[in-house]
């Protein structure tokens, strides 16, 4: 029988190698800053570029889940399409191959106490003696992270040794692939980590409890199952990011179901035609790499069918926010005017409404989309359209042109913070004083332009309220233009900060009050179109 002990030395393996990986994620993610989110953002343009962003993105950051829910965030904010995002996500899936090439070649083959010891020292050192020093400290962890990596490893390796030596591998050799696959994608949904999963396969196979094709079904398994995580992240979300989810489960389940059907000829060509019978650990780990290239190799070719497939099972519904234009003929030209007005107003406060809700979300239920409000911008240039498309008086005429203005400012002043929505919130989340000035200085200036613009409504009885706090909206925002200027000239003069940091700061800062200024130049011209109405 078994001993309680090696059971807590599996488990305890088992905790530092889940340890040292998330460790590991964390501080990469940190010393990379916003690297690998620019690189996935813009180096998806084809779908090779987009696979080689995922494969590459992955194999650094060590986290396939990471990198797909991150390409699950960029649908939602409309900053990558579908099809981009399926291709990166294929790409996480050879990059992620990246762990079990490390543990087959240093888990199996060195003295892990030799080079894990000296790692966690070093790096236990590092973030005590440098913890001045945000990147410093954060190799340190990265140092002491891949330490425990491999002294997990080293546990599991031994616990699992002495269970070989009391089960006879026959005993669960009858057992069909299926069933071992089935095992693979149960611990990986459990674990939440492919790579955990797939160092226990390699340490069973090193001990001989498996045989190498169970082995390799529990890889494929495992490969199915970091798509739990990505299911997970879109449950709740919006419908591209669930249509994203639903393709990278149809890809990675059709690949599963064909390398299963060609799995003894894969053995084949692993373990005779290339010769690794000698070295089952890391013949797995190739095993492990060539499905996941074929796999892609053979569906890339078929993204906008898969993504199609998607879009149907997954409907996305048309939101019309329409109201006054819907109810009113433009051929009658003040009618048409007013309620092209009216229709701008409406626009101004669904379009504040997103914008809080991307940057301070707190509300619950359904939210509009992106795509929603472009939708409703061209909605209201159609109508414009048709108003000037009649014989105008040039007096009428201009004020359409104005007003369509606003409406062009408000589009253009969402899809500016639109953009810089990832950004925005990677200045929330940091520690330091500098970036978390920064987004209360933005934060301030949007909290007063969303305050003003919620108090519009169609008819606009307090237009000469409304307009001393426009103006004193404008000013303010002037102001914190200024401050946010000298906070960054006292940081970069008194701090080590990188210059790239401050010009990173200062182009965000740049987008944000543009954009408000559009937003109070469509207020002032929708307060003084009322102000000639009434005339």
């Amino acid at each position: 029988m078994l001993s309680e002990f090696e059971l807590w030395v599996f488990l305890a393996g088992l905790g530092m190698f889940l340890f040292g990986m998330h460790m590991m994620e964390e501080s990469i993610r940190l010393l990379s800053g916003s690297a690998f989110r620019s690189l996935i953002r813009k180096y998806t343009g084809t779908r090779l570029k987009a696979v080689g962003t995922g494969m590459v993105s992955t194999a650094i950051l060590q986290s396939s889940s990471a990198v797909s829910l991150m390409a699950l965030a960029f649908v939602g904010a409309g900053i990558m399409n579908l099809t981009q995002a399926v291709s990166v996500m294929m790409g996480t899936k050879i990059g992620t191959t990246a762990t079990a090439w490390i543990v087959a070649v240093f888990g199996f083959k060195f003295n892990i106490d030799a080079f894990s010891l000296p790692l966690i020292g070093i790096g236990g050192l590092g973030m005590i003696l440098l913890a001045k020093s945000p990147r410093y400290v954060n190799i340190s962890k990265f140092l002491v992270a891949f330490g425990f990596l491999f002294m997990g490893l080293d546990y599991m390796k031994g616990s699992v040794d002495q269970i070989s030596d009391l089960i006879d591998p026959s005993l669960i050799a009858g057992y069909g692939v299926l069933v071992f696959a089935l095992v693979g994608l149960v611990m990986t949904a459990i674990m939440q980590s492919s790579s955990a999963t797939i160092a226990i396969v390699l340490t069973m196979l090193f001990s001989g409890l498996i045989d190498f094709q169970s082995g390799a079904a529990m890889v494929i398994g495992a490969n199915v199952g970091t798509t739990v995580t990505v299911l997970l992240g879109s449950i709740g979300g919006i419908i591209p990011k669930k249509q994203a989810a639903l393709s990278q489960l149809i890809f990675t389940v059709s690949t599963a179901v064909i390398t299963l059907v060609f799995l003894p000829f894969l053995t084949w060509l692993v373990l005779d035609l290339l010769n690794f019978n000698d070295n089952l650990v890391l013949g797995l780990a190739l095993f492990h790499s060539i499905f996941n290239v074929i796999g892609v190799i053979l569906f890339l070719p078929f993204i906008q069918h898969i993504t199609d497939l998607s879009q149907k099972a997954i409907p996305e519904s048309q939101l019309s926010l329409g109201k006054h234009m819907q109810k009113t003929d433009p051929s009658v030209t003040d009618a048409g005017l007013e309620a092209f007005r009216k229709e701008i107003i409406r626009q101004l406060k669904y379009s504040l409404n997103f914008v809080e809700q991307l940057i301070f979300p707190t509300k619950t239920g359904k939210s509009l989309l992106y795509s929603d409000l472009e939708r409703y911008h061209a909605e209201i240039f159609e109508y414009y359209t048709k108003i000037v498309s009649e014989e105008l008086d040039p007096v009428y005429s201009d004020r359409a042109d104005l007003l369509l203005r606003s409406s062009r400012n408000i589009m253009n002043a969402v899809k500016n913070i639109y953009e810089i929505r990832i950004e925005l919130d990677q200045l929330k989340r940091e520690g330091d004083s500098l970036h978390l000035d920064a987004f209360h200085s933005i934060a301030e200036r949007l909290k007063q332009s969303f305050e003003t613009g919620s108090r519009f409504d169609s008819k606009l009885k307090q237009a000469e309220t409304l307009s001393s706090e426009v103006d004193l909206l404008h000013k303010q925002i002037e102001e914190k233009d200024r401050e946010f200027i000298k906070m960054c000239t006292r940081y970069i003069s008194s701090r080590d900060i990188k210059k790239v940091e401050i010009t990173f700061l200062l182009m965000l800062n740049r987008v944000v009050t543009q954009s408000s200024r559009m937003l109070v130049f469509t207020m002032k011209t929708l307060l003084t179109r009322l102000q000639i109405d009434d005339l």
